[in-house]
């Protein structure tokens, strides 16, 4: 007869999973304001240091999908303590990096030993936590997930402007070792099931070359114009037919390393959907923000910062009541009502214009935050419901992979659109300025110099073009979510998280 395990301090261990997890995904965002810096220090161009994201995009979403495997090989413990350990160490030669080539380098094993630190941190929440409280649990990691990249790139301005940026790589290693350190201590009792599975060699090779083709499609796409790009043509191409065999193979391989098999379950099926969908359309919102507030308002980067912020507000506030009383209701009604808040919101911008002032923007993005408070917890415990205990790990790798997937795809995708659908804009508003029209005549004279009338009267038409495509792409993101209401209704209850593989821990 099995127990579940019971580490000596819940909280403290709690405290230690949830540290490594924020460090992990802090990462994923706090060097993006830094690379102007890192560029002029590492004498590169800032278009090359946008290699120091891609390196650590790349690796990560290879080694997402290969938490399975590993927990299998390793352990749950084991293999967190060390990727915990390793990012630490990472951090550290990424800090100490004497030019972009190491940075890059350093970068992408950091991404590698990234991957599996999420997935595995739901295993082990799910696995230590009795199951009346485990929704609780899910909405604490659900809050350390929303509130990490918002606070990324403030802190990592906030540290290049009054240190330096290896700073933003040296914060990792106390928390790393303190993590690790906390929760090898408190779970040294618990004994993981190991064995040794067979090295599915081909489904390996064809995982790297695909998925780390794709992503590097995906975050250079708009640097190299799409398909007017040979190296974008012939990336794209051998992404396809590596992704096309590694599909194949893995649905019909007996051992395979990535087990797609688990969407048989339906609940895993239309709820990793729906996580894929809304993060994605977040992810677009996320990305857009910052990008129109500077664009548009004039804002500075710490400014947008502090008018995007107000979006953790509420998760942070309703982590404990969304993880107590949450799971006592239906949870597709409660991920129904995030997905209604989130497409309000994103109605609520469509109709934003240029002189929106700051209270406006930040009151929309706190509103916002109800709906972000209210989704990932149900949404998690929903598509892990009816996953069997040995298929947890596994199958929040293969979810987180896919939607870090999504919302490359996203960030291309909304990228492309807002500045492709700008320039038509641009051009339909001088369509209609000509120097017949009376009105543009006495506009052009009353601002003297007709060149510097022009050049105004450009920059204008260029900044309404921009302000309508943002209005767009708000409008499509309100129905995404909208419509992800009648996707989340697919699933069925039960909806109860079960635990983990090494739930057990005394024979």
């Amino acid at each position: 007869m099995t127990t579940q395990y019971r580490p000596p301090s819940m909280a403290l261990t709690t405290v230690g999973i949830s540290l490594a997890t924020f460090m992990q995904v802090l990462d994923t965002t706090i060097a993006n304001v830094s690379l102007p810096t890192i560029a002029g220090n590492l004498g590169v161009s800032v278009n090359q240091s946008t290699w120091v994201i891609t390196s650590f995009a790349v690796s990560m979403a290879i080694s997402l999908p290969l938490t399975g495997f590993l927990t299998r090989r390793f352990g749950e413990i084991k293999l967190f303590i060390w990727c915990t350990l390793l990012f630490a160490l990472t951090s550290f030669l990424c800090g100490v990096s004497q030019n972009m080539e190491m940075l890059i380098l350093f970068r992408a094993i950091q991404g590698a030993v990234a991957g599996p630190m999420y997935p595995i941190t739901q295993s082990l929440l799910i696995s230590i936590y009795p199951p009346a409280k485990r929704g609780m649990a899910l909405a604490l990691l659900a809050m350390v997930t929303v509130v990490a990249p918002i606070a990324g790139p403030i802190l990592g301005g906030w540290i290049t402007d009054n240190y330096s940026w290896p700073w933003i790589f040296f914060i990792n290693v106390p928390i790393g070792i303190f993590a690790s350190v906390v929760v090898g201590n408190q779970m040294r009792g618990r004994t993981d099931k190991t064995e040794r599975p067979k090295i599915d060699y081909v489904g390996l090779v064809t995982l790297i070359i695909g998925v780390g083709a794709l992503q590097v499609v995906l975050d250079k796409g708009n640097d190299e114009d799409w398909f007017n790009s040979t190296f974008i043509i012939v990336t794209s191409i051998v992404s396809a037919i590596s992704i096309a065999i590694f599909l194949i193979w893995e649905l019909t391989d007996k051992d395979p390393i990535v087990d797609l098999k688990l969407f048989r379950h339906r609940n895993f099926t239309y709820g990793t959907i729906a996580l894929i969908l809304a993060y994605a359309a977040f992810f677009a919102m996320s990305l857009l923000m910052p990008l129109w507030l500077q664009r548009n308002l004039g804002y500075t980067a710490t400014w947008a910062g502090y008018a995007t912020a107000p979006i953790g507000v509420l998760p942070v506030l309703l982590t404990f009541f969304v993880g107590k009383f949450a799971p006592k209701f239906d949870l597709r009604m409660v991920a129904s009502i995030a997905f209604v808040v989130l497409g309000v919101t994103c109605f609520m911008r469509s109709d934003f214009y240029i002189g929106v002032d700051f209270y406006h923007v930040a009151l929309v993005q706190l509103i916002q935050g109800l709906g972000v408070a209210l989704f990932f917890m149900p949404i998690l415990t929903i598509l892990l419901s009816d996953l069997q205990q040995n298929e947890i790990a596994s199958g929040s790798g293969l979810a987180t992979f896919l939607r870090t997937l999504g919302g490359s795809f996203s960030a291309s995708i909304t990228t492309l659109f807002w500045e492709r659908r700008a320039v038509a804009h641009h051009e339909h508003l001088v369509d209609h300025i000509t120097a017949y029209d009376p009105g543009t005549r006495a506009a052009m004279e009353s601002m003297g110099d007709p060149q510097t009338a022009a050049a105004l009267i450009n920059q204008m038409a260029t900044q309404q073009g921009y302000q309508i495509s943002f209005n767009e792409i708000f409008h499509v993101l309100g129905w995404v979510f909208i419509s992800l209401v009648l996707v989340i209704w697919l699933t069925r209850p039960p909806f109860l998280a079960k635990a983990g593989p090494a739930a057990s821990g005394g024979h």
